[in-house]
This record gives C-alpha cells, sequence and structure tokens, in this order.
C-alpha cells in the first residue's frame, strides 16, 4: 500500500460494522470461474479482544486457541477464543526492533508439531520472524535492520516459547514494504515472502528497485541476502538450509523460490499444495496470484496484466542527468529526468496474476481524487485495496464456501471472497463483504469452519466508509474480530 509518509506505513485496525456482500466486476484480462457463487448466508458479529499493538500474524493453535504477532508490541501474544483473554507467550522487547510509523518489528508466525504434536512427546516448534537492529549499513542503502527467522519450542504446560535458534539471518528488512509471511508447505518445507522494501518509492525513492535482481553465487556462499532477496518468496529447510530441490536461478541455487514482487502479505496452500499469494499493486493492479518454481512475477516492470493501463515502471533511482536525490518524489507527475518504461515494452517472461481484484483501471483514470486532495492523500482514493493477508477455505462450515480465498484489505476495510475453480487454476469474481472503517490486517478460521478471525490494525489510514476519504477515524483498532456463519 502506498504511504505519503513513513509515520503512516505501520497502521493497522479492524473495524466491526458489518455491511451487505457486494460483488466487484470482472476485470479485463482475467479468466473467472464461470459457475456463480452463492450468496453469503448471514453471520453474527462480535470483537473476541481489543487492546492489541498492531498484531500482524493470526493463527489457529494447536493448543486450540489463537495466536498473534504484535508487530509494534514486540510480544507473541495466545488468545481464549471463547473469553478473549490473552497471555504473553514470547516478549521480545530489547531483541525485536520496531520503528514509529515502519513496517518492521515481530511479523511472521507459523507452527511446526513434531511426532505426536501438542502435549505429547514429539516437540511444537514455533516459527517466528522479526526485525533487529545491526551496526553494519547495507551497500547502496546504507540500511542497518536486518530480518531474521527464530524457531522457537513450545512449553505446553506454560504455553510459552523458549529455546531460540536462529535458523536465517540478515534477510532485508526496513521501514517500508516488509511482507513477511511464514507459512509451512505439506513438502516440509519453510516459505517466507520478502518485499521490495518500499524501493523507487517515497522515504525510498531513491533506493535501486531488486525485485528482479537474483543473487549470485558468490552472494550465497557469503551469506550476503540483503540485496538479492528482496521481492520475493524463499523456500528453505526447517533448519534455515537451502533445499537441493529449490529452483537454480541463472545457474544459481538459493533460498529463492520465485521472484518479482512488491509487497506479498498473503500466502496460503490449497489442500492439493497449490500455493496462493496476494501482491499489493502501487496505484492499480492488486495481485492473487498462483506461485510456480523458479517463476518471474514481473515487478517492477509490470502491474498487473502486461496491458500498458494506468502503469508504467519510473526508475527514480536512475535519474539523469539530474540525480535522484535532487529531486522531488511525485507519484504521478515523473520529471523528465527519470527513465519510464511501458509494460509492453519488457520483453521478458513472466506469470500473470489470476486475479486483479477490480483494481484494473484505463489510463484515464483520475489518480488526483479531490476527496483525498487534504493533506495530499491521494493514494488512498487510487483503486487499490492493499490485500494484506490470504487464507484458503477448504471445508463445510460456511454453506457455498468450500474452496474459496478468503482476502483481507487494508485500504477498503473488507474481506474478499474468491471462488475457485475445480482445477484450483482460475478464481470468480471477488465477493466484497464485512466492510467497515478499518484496516483489515490477518485473518484465520475456527478448525469447525464456522467462524472467521480478523486481526486489525491499531492505528492508520482508510477510506471513510460514506464518503470515502481519507480518516484515521477506526472503530476497531487493535482487535481480533469474530464472525459466525448463523444456522
Amino acid at each position: 500500500m502506498k504511504h505519503r509518509s513513513p509515520a503512516l506505513v505501520a497502521v493497522s485496525a479492524l473495524a466491526l460494522g458489518v455491511t451487505l456482500a457486494t460483488s466487484v466486476p470482472a476485470t479485463a484480462g482475467g479468466a473467472p470461474d464461470p459457475s456463480s457463487p452463492a450468496p453469503t448466508p448471514g453471520f453474527s458479529k462480535s470483537v473476541l479482544t481489543t487492546g492489541l499493538n498492531d498484531p500482524y500474524e493470526l493463527l489457529w493453535g494447536p493448543d486450540g486457541h489463537l495466536w498473534t504477532t504484535e508487530k509494534s508490541g514486540l510480544k507473541v501474544v495466545r488468545i481464549n477464543p471463547a473469553t478473549g483473554a490473552k497471555t504473553t507467550a514470547l516478549d521480545l522487547t530489547g531483541k525485536a526492533h520496531h520503528s514509529e510509523g515502519g513496517q518492521d518489528g515481530l511479523l511472521g508466525l507459523a507452527f511446526h508439531q513434531a511426532g505426536k504434536g501438542y502435549g505429547g512427546n514429539g516437540a511444537t516448534h514455533v516459527y517466528v520472524s522479526y526485525t533487529y537492529q545491526t551496526r553494519t549499513p547495507a551497500a547502496v542503502t546504507g540500511e542497518t535492520r536486518r530480518l531474521k527467522i527464530v524457531r522457537y519450542t513450545l512449553d505446553t504446560r506454560r504455553h510459552t516459547l523458549g529455546s531460540p535458534t536462529d535458523i536465517l539471518t540478515g534477510l532485508p528488512s526496513g521501514t517500508d514494504h516488509q511482507s513477511a509471511r511464514l507459512r509451512i508447505g505439506g513438502d516440509g518445507k519453510l516459505y517466507y515472502t520478502v518485499g521490495d522494501q518500499g524501493a523507487n518509492q517515497l522515504a525510498h525513492f531513491c533506493n535501486p528497485n531488486w525485485a528482479q535482481r537474483l543473487p549470485t553465487r558468490n552472494e550465497v556462499d557469503q551469506h550476503a541476502w540483503f540485496a538479492p532477496y528482496q521481492g520475493k518468496i524463499l523456500r528453505m529447510n526447517l533448519d534455515g538450509s537451502i533445499p537441493a530441490d529449490n529452483p537454480a536461478l541463472d545457474g544459481v541455487r538459493s533460498h529463492v523460490y520465485s521472484y518479482g514482487y512488491r509487497n506479498s502479505q498473503g500466502l496460503d496452500f490449497s489442500p492439493s499444495g497449490t500455493l496462493y499469494q496476494t501482491d499489493q499493486g502501487p496505484k492499480t493492479d492488486d495481485e492473487v496470484n498462483i506461485i510456480r518454481k523458479g517463476r518471474n512475477y514481473g515487478w517492477p516492470h509490470v502491474a498487473g496484466w502486461r496491458d500498458d493501463k494506468a502503469y508504467t515502471y519510473a526508475n527514480w533511482s536512475a535519474s539523469t542527468p539530474t540525480p535522484c536525490k535532487d529531486l522531488t518524489y511525485d507519484d504521478i507527475d515523473i520529471p523528465p529526468s527519470v527513465p519510464q518504461q511501458k509494460e509492453t515494452d519488457w520483453k521478458g517472461a513472466f506469470v500473470p496474476p489470476i486475479s486483479t481484484l477490480g483494481t484494473t483501471v484505463g489510463n484515464d483514470f483520475n489518480f488526483r481524487n479531490p476527496k483525498c486532495a487534504e493533506g495530499g492523500l491521494y493514494f488512498i482514493c487510487y483503486p487499490t485495496v492493499a490485500p494484506s493477508s490470504l487464507t484458503y477455505y477448504a471445508g463445510d462450515g460456511v454453506p457455498g464456501w468450500k474452496n474459496s480465498l478468503l482476502i483481507t484489505t487494508l485500504k477498503d476495510g473488507s474481506v474478499y471472497r474468491l471462488k475457485v475453480s475445480p482445477d484450483g487454476r482460475r478464481v470468480g469474481n471477488p465477493e466484497r463483504i464485512w466492510t467497515s472503517q478499518n484496516r483489515y490486517r490477518a485473518i484465520a478460521l475456527s478448525p469447525d469452519g464456522k467462524t472467521v478471525y480478523v486481526a486489525t490494525d491499531s492505528a492508520g489510514l482508510v477510506r471513510n466508509v460514506s464518503t470515502g476519504a481519507p480518516t484515521t477515524e477506526l472503530a476497531n483498532p487493535g482487535a481480533i474480530l469474530a464472525f459466525r456463519v448463523q444456522k
């Protein structure tokens, strides 16, 4: 999602006011499932708990509780789904780092049960990702923040995390576009999304975008992950090592599984093993993708489909003869010294999305909507919705929802549902549900599939539900909301 200052980057709060579900029209270039989705049934709604500090990940744990990471609170919190009572499983204050208004902090979370699982003889491991400070500035950007993935062992009596083991350190981090979704696949491998760090925009507009940059053999040997792992999906063994069957890209095998992403905050597997992902678009073209091994997904050369609609790659870092440092960033009016490239001018092979959530628009779209003129917050009125998490709904708890993607969004405080075709390769038109004046950050399901839990950020900009103008007034900041299907 685009922001006008770093202070606006780390905001998230989920609201409760539910509206009637509405369908978003199909967008050109897609191949929606021709079958009509069943109408959305009725749901009750409640606030399970409040007082969270920017909950980022939300999972149903093996202990029958909800677990969340607090991006700014730097804690892993365990929540009783019956009472909303909270307990702290891990406090990383003093170890993890969060910048005020930044997207860094305590982020990803994943469970792995070995042996007999929770409470049995086998250990339950919990993987966590978080930002930390170093004294080593990165080349070109000077960034000193890095990110690590750490494995903890769950104490099933005290419900706390201990015995930390670093499995991968030195990963990219900063104040923008962290992505940071952590999932374990049916293949027993750990998957992790890394954003492009906000390169080529806003406070980082003079930083080169490295989403297309692949690691060299020397960088892999030296564990120099910072530059080449930006804008990627990583795949690793549970000890952090590189799997032998990872793709060899430009002849080099690394943790990189696929590449060419902007800000991939949604990631989940279907029961058949298909990996779905969402990527936030710039001014247009949020994406829903099927992830394929070793493939390129186009960013920053392409946003959405390669159709030359309302997107041109402006490479601010390559400005000449006027150096980038002497320019003032503008998201709409690009100075002549900044090289620009149409999508069709780039001839590289890439995988197009299966949906853009209705956010593709034509070249005549007005990106200076007067509703968002005050403060220059035009990005709030852009057609993008900023998808923030994704879960595959495979159960029968909600009539008509089996085999659907559920996607939360930040800018318009909604959950979207997309019906998945029988072959898993296409989705129907997005159905917009549970819209409110909030920023929806993460989503989880009860085991019976009848309750959908949604986490909200603690602060930030969102569209006013009545006027569409920017507002920071959120209905349910720092909360977990519960939507229960009615009989």
